[in-house]
């Protein structure tokens, strides 16, 4: 009998958690991508701009955040001077309101510091990976134009992870309270303006350079990002991460993510958060995407491994 289509996406993120995991060397107890990370916390307040196009909760009321900044790969303690740790993340998860059940509810951003993502699924993803492996990964380049243009896109090092611009790849589509849906791609700007090192400049810098600026940063003042929306417009893309929209498509303010503190016991809490790129609540919704479903089941399939295996330096 063939998978269902759950079934199939839960076997295919199950192969790329493996799969990660074994490039890495990574233990169960972080996570198989953007291992290396660092928690704080602070608030978003929208803009009237936000409440105009989504009735969700955070879109129209300040809320308690927490977000994570992290390098990339699966390499747990991966310096932050390597240039294999970018492209950045940044994840935020909106705290709201106790849901009727009485159990916490909120929703997430997750967003990196390129506008590219390589492949459309997770199937594509899993070959990359083994290309990668094979050493054939010029040939999967040649062929796969979308991962060539994630390969070679400059990914600098940021002064701070709070001089960086992050993107979200993936569509959603926003519901503002008469039913008006309106399609976005969600973009984070530093207040700070946005400052990178060169090569020569970054491998100056120390293993913890990020981790440490970002804290002495918080401890000196609140760190802001203005949370963005680029809107498409009828006909499109919406179900492709690999594919832009045009760069006249109007881009609108949602409002200012304040950064104010570090989250205390931060490995163990990293260890225990999953996030969910998938939304899940009144007045966003996800897009047709196949990539949603697919890293929404990566991070809670290894979000399960690492809640069940003690914190390991």
């Amino acid at each position: 009998m063939p998978l269902s289509t759950n079934e199939a996406t839960n076997e295919t993120a199950a192969k790329l958690i493996t799969t990660l995991r074994g490039a890495f060397s990574t233990p169960a107890s972080f996570r198989p991508a953007h291992a290396r990370g660092i928690l704080v916390s602070g608030t978003f307040t929208p803009s009237s701009t936000a409440a105009s196009l989504s009735s969700a909760y955070h879109f129209n009321n300040t809320t308690p955040v927490t977000s994570r900044f992290s390098n990339s790969t699966g390499i747990h303690m991966i310096p932050d001077n390597d240039a294999n740790a970018n492209p950045r993340g940044f994840a935020t998860r909106f705290h709201l309101p106790n849901a009727p059940d009485g159990k916490r509810s909120h929703t997430d951003i997750i967003a990196h510091s390129t506008k590219f993502f390589p492949v459309r699924t997770g199937e594509l993803f899993l070959e990359m990976l083994g290309a990668i492996g094979s050493g054939t990964i010029q040939d999967f380049l040649t062929t796969h134009p979308s991962a060539a243009a994630f390969v070679q896109d400059p990914k600098p090092s940021p002064v701070s992870f709070g001089t960086e611009k992050y993107f979200g790849v993936n569509a959603f589509k926003l519901i503002n309270k008469d039913g008006k849906e309106t399609f976005v791609r969600y973009r984070i700007t530093p207040d700070a303006g946005e400052a990178h090192l060169s090569d020569a400049e970054a491998k100056g810098k120390d293993a913890a350079y990020l981790h440490n600026e970002i804290q002495t940063r918080i401890a000196d003042g609140p760190v802001s990002f203005k949370l963005l929306a680029q809107i498409a417009q009828a006909g499109d893309v919406t179900d492709d991460a690999t594919i832009h929209w045009p760069n006249d498509r109007e881009i609108v303010e949602l409002g200012t993510i304040k950064i104010e503190s570090v989250v205390q016991d931060n490995d163990e809490e990293q260890r225990k958060l999953i996030f969910d790129p998938i939304p899940r609540v009144e007045g966003v919704a996800a897009s047709d995407d196949p990539l949603l479903d697919m890293r929404a089941s990566i991070y809670l399939q290894s979000g399960k491994d690492r809640r069940s295996h003690p914190y390991e330096k």
